[in-house]
């Protein structure tokens, strides 16, 4: 009878400390938010592929808790403007930090 208890007290504080461990902090995403945040940045880098006026490789993507920041260069302040817009498009982004640099 005792020893069921302890099972059941074990076993409830490894499903605490689990669950506990896979939240998210203001300053660092859980688990499933970095699984999103990846589909999130693939999915703008594939929007910014598909956009002829737009160089990939020169703009960097980054997400974090759906807040995407663009960072590298573009060869013009119109680019800067196409890329944010569309990154917008883009499901799951709640908004866009714009640090491109126009070269």
């Amino acid at each position: 009878m005792k020893i069921n208890k302890y099972v059941s007290a074990a076993c409830l504080a490894v499903a605490l400390v689990s669950v506990v461990g896979c939240s998210s902090t203001p300053k660092q995403e859980g688990t499933g938010e970095y699984i999103d945040d990846s589909v999130i940045t693939t999915k703008v880098k594939a929007a910014i592929f598909n956009e002829p006026t737009l160089k990939v490789l020169q703009i960097n993507v980054e997400t974090f808790k759906g807040v995407v920041q663009l960072s590298g260069f573009v060869d013009s302040q119109a680019a800067a403007n196409k890329a944010v817009e569309v990154t917008r498009t883009v499901k799951g982004v709640m908004s866009v930090k714009n640090s491109l640099v126009v070269r």
